[in-house]
């Protein structure tokens, strides 16, 4: 069956979800796939085992878009912060509001993305949504870390001269960014000096606390490698990448699935110890899609844990 769950190490117990609550909406999994001229995005998130469990929402959340006329991915993930009641709501505005204003600088012609602008814009929507639309008070903007705390990451990529992929990120919390070349993940991160002073937990920097200081980090990945944006549902379990799911994402993603709902199987893996919402983007260049349309590559094969 080409549903049946990746099992690694001990799985965890089968169980039938509960529904997550109906307002707002959100579907216990997405998936998403397409290409541009020259980029390839596959994309996934889905509830973890212990949200299903109780009935909660995906706190998790991504959008990804493309503009068309400079050819570039433009991406935003994010990750509710568990103690605060409405992090999923503040997890889908920070996306939203992050790819809007980046896709509004691509086309104003900005040569170089403001991120600052960008994460004020995306901090300041929540406030908005505690305030409804008047300018917060103090009070208030404690009220919005409370409800709302949310990690993000955002950038945009797109192909560079010889097949690289030109990468420019930017980072407020615990969600991260890789590079996977050669069988080897490389995290990619920026500036790691971080505080939690106010926030909900102290164990992570989440929106709508904005860093003093927010600059984008330019990468540049070589032609064969494979760019992963990801919450800590994902990176919790990777790990340096050496162990049981690092080869099989190795395996799986150093090239793209033909079909998009190949990333949601692959993220959707059951293993006891890890319970929590799993987002990844994956980008390649085009040129490493198999485009022949024979998909019996895709299924089956490859490490099993």
């Amino acid at each position: 069956m080409p549903w049946e769950r990746i099992r690694l190490g001990r799985p965890a117990a089968s169980f039938e979800p509960k529904p997550p609550p109906a307002d707002p909406y959100r579907p216990d999994t997405l998936f998403d796939g397409w290409s541009t001229r020259g980029l390839t995005v596959r994309l996934a998130s889905v509830r973890g085992d212990a949200h299903r469990y109780s009935g909660q929402p995906r706190q998790d959340d991504i959008v990804v878009a493309a503009h068309e006329p400079t050819d570039t991915v433009v991406f935003a993930v994010a990750d509710g912060v568990s103690a605060a009641a409405q992090s999923h709501v503040g997890a889908a505005l920070a996306c939203r509001t992050a790819v809007a204003d980046v896709l509004r600088q691509l086309d104003d012609g900005r040569p170089q993305v403001d991120w600052a602008r960008t994460v004020k814009s995306s901090a300041y929507q929540l406030f908005m949504r505690v305030t409804r639309g008047a300018e917060p008070s103090p009070e208030q903007k404690r009220e919005a870390q409370t409800l709302l705390a949310t990690t993000l990451v955002t950038g945009l990529v797109r192909l560079a001269e010889g097949g690289k992929l030109e990468v420019d990120l930017v980072h407020v919390g615990d969600s991260g960014a890789w590079m996977l070349h050669e069988g080897r993940f490389r995290p990619l991160r920026g500036d790691t000096k971080e505080r939690a002073e106010g926030l909900v937990s102290h164990a992570v920097t989440a929106l709508p606390w904005v860093p003093p200081s927010i600059e984008g980090t330019w990468y540049t990945l070589p032609a064969d490698g494979t760019l992963l944006i990801g919450t800590d549902g994902f990176g919790d379990p990777l790990g340096d990448g050496t162990g049981r799911i690092g080869k099989r994402m190795a395996w799986e993603l150093g090239r793209p699935p033909r079909e998009p709902l190949a990333l949601a199987q692959l993220l959707d893996f059951s293993w006891e110890t890890f319970d929590d919402d799993r987002t990844l983007l994956a980008v390649w260049p085009r040129h490493r899609l198999d485009e022949s349309g024979d998909t019996t590559a895709y299924w089956g094969g490859g490490p099993t844990g």
